[in-house]
């Protein structure tokens, strides 16, 4: 059996517009920067060839006015350690993807090919976008922090701009090549969707916004690796969420509001909290297969939908987009018989792909006596959804930096994946709940209890570390679950004190305090916030 192209179309952009592969964070941010500079498109870069490290190195000597007294060995060095983002680095197929992204202009030389984004820099933009609450303004005050140094309307660099020896070397970079290079917008803007529940966009434009507060205290090449974990934080409990939330509303229920994600603070294998992790992470892997289901319904019903239009039963929407509960209406009775229609013709032309004497890999399906719209989406489901699911589990888990500085997932080679709260996760999860509202429209640091941050984690994100969830796999905790919850915040207040932020004046959770690492505004007492 072979399927038409039209019946392996899978993606909808109101769903999400990546492509589900392997995603890298640095690229991921670098084709960002082209939609911050661009106001919501995509950078097209007209240039020759591909840059190597030896076409960086030499830059820096060809222009000493902008880079004086740099020594050509120790610069190429430099330039591959700290500055580049390499494919294979360390291997003999080591070759350049484009510049770390720590200022707004390194997306003007990189290498395209080498450094795809796969649709994760729209969506970002799209959640960013949609927000209006308190982060409203906050692709604003990204485009700021990312091009500081340059004027805003013309890029060129200015005298007074106050930045870090990296920075600087990478806006000389930028400026050294800007005559060679042609940078210019995608000809039209993308129409941006609105996630599928709107807290992802509220959440994740305030806490980028309360990362962005520490700018003048946290070194830029550290903010910046901030910025990405909460990027793919934030990315991948939004798809993790949509496995929740979409089937449940192709199926006419309420969108679901809440998530729990149980994780192993020690990342300690053979535990009781990391058997609990694993069936925390083994429960929302496990939606995956109805949320592919439920993505083909929502993409197959676009189809349909824009066929109505061709027959000029419904109007073609403003901008001409459907979005996803535009679609979910297509679903009701109104439009029954022309559903039927639609789909018996996509199942006819399904089965006429199978060649004579060729065993029907749909027959069981089309014995169900379901009505043709479904029996359609069953049938292009049953037989694309292996393909589509190992692709998302790739994506997910490169999301959750799986094994990586960052991570909220974990996988030995010979084990399950589980949830797990990284060091580097968790500095970044404390610099943004130890900032408080100051009163004004701003924020300033606040101290916490760490009961108050254990509430913050489970309330804010879903992160449960000192109970189980309600729901999402979990039942009343048994007297072996309450052991390990007790062994999982031990752990947890180890981890707090290792990285420094944890005062251990007493046993008692009302002065086991968290304490700021960096002063914003004026400080207040833990229960302020």
């Amino acid at each position: 059996m072979v399927l038409a192209k039209s019946d392996r179309e899978f993606r909808h952009p109101g769903v999400t517009t990546i492509d589900y592969k392997t995603l890298d964070m640095d690229r991921v941010l670098t084709a960002f920067l082209a939609r911050l500079w661009h106001y919501g498109k995509s950078s097209v870069i007209l240039r020759t060839s591909d840059l190597s490290i030896d076409a960086y190195a030499d830059t820096i000597t060809e222009h000493p006015e902008l880079f004086s007294e740099f020594d050509p060995g120790a610069s190429r060095r430099w330039l591959e350690t700290h500055l580049l983002d390499l494919v294979n680095r360390g291997k003999v197929a080591q070759a350049v993807a484009g510049l770390r992204p720590l200022h707004g202009f390194t997306y003007r030389l990189r290498n395209a090919r080498r450094s795809r984004s796969y649709g994760a820099d729209e969506q970002l933009y799209a959640m960013l976008r949609a927000d209006q609450g308190p982060g409203t303004g906050v692709l604003q005050y990204l485009r700021e922090f990312f091009f500081t140094g340059l004027d805003a309307v013309t890029g060129k660099a200015k005298s007074d701009g106050q930045v870090d020896v990296d920075t600087q070397a990478l806006i000389n970079l930028t400026t050294a090549v800007k005559d060679s290079i042609t940078d210019r917008a995608s000809s039209d803007m993308p129409v941006f969707h609105p996630p599928l529940y709107a807290e992802a966009s509220t959440l994740l434009a305030e806490d980028t916004l309360r990362l962005l507060y520490h700018k003048e205290l946290i070194p830029r090449s550290v903010l910046v690796e901030y910025l990405k974990i909460l990027f793919a934080f934030h990315l991948a409990m939004y798809h993790l969420r949509c496995a929740k939330v979409l089937p449940a509303l192709v199926a006419g229920e309420p969108a679901p509001r809440t998530a729990g994600f149980f994780l192993d603070v020690a990342a300690a294998s053979g535990t009781p909290a990391a058997a609990l992790a694993e069936r925390s992470a083994a429960g929302w892997y496990g939606r995956f297969p109805d949320f592919i289901r439920a993505t083909f319904v929502v993409r197959k019903l676009d189809d349909f939908a824009h066929s109505l239009v061709k027959r000029k039963k419904i109007s073609r929407p403003t901008d001409g987009v459907f979005r996803v509960p535009e679609l979910l209406a297509f679903l009701g009775k109104h439009f029954a018989h022309e559903r039927e229609q639609f789909a018996g013709a996509r199942i006819s032309r399904i089965l006429d792909s199978i060649p004579p004497g060729e065993d029907d890999p749909t027959e069981q399906i089309r014995e169900f006596g379901l009505d043709d719209f479904t029996t359609y989406v069953e049938m292009i489901t049953t037989y694309r959804v292996r393909f589509h699911l190992g692709y998302l589990r790739e994506c997910v888990d490169s999301l959750l930096l799986k094994n990586r500085p960052g991570a909220m997932i974990t996988q030995p080679k010979q084990g399950q994946r589980r949830f797990i709260l990284d060091s580097r996760l968790l500095e970044v999860l404390l610099q943004i709940a130890l900032l408080g509202s100051d009163g004004h429209g701003g924020f300033s640091t606040v101290s916490l209890r760490v009961d108050e941050f254990l509430d913050v984690l489970r309330e804010r994100y879903g992160l449960y570390i000192d109970r189980l969830p309600d729901g999402d796999g979990f039942g009343e905790a048994t007297i072996a679950d309450q052991t390990a919850l007790r062994s999982n915040t031990r752990a947890f207040i180890d981890r707090l004190r290792e990285i420094g932020f944890y005062s251990d004046l007493s046993d008692a959770y009302v002065t086991q305090t968290i304490t700021p690492r960096y002063v914003v505004g004026a400080t207040s007492e833990p229960g302020q916030q």
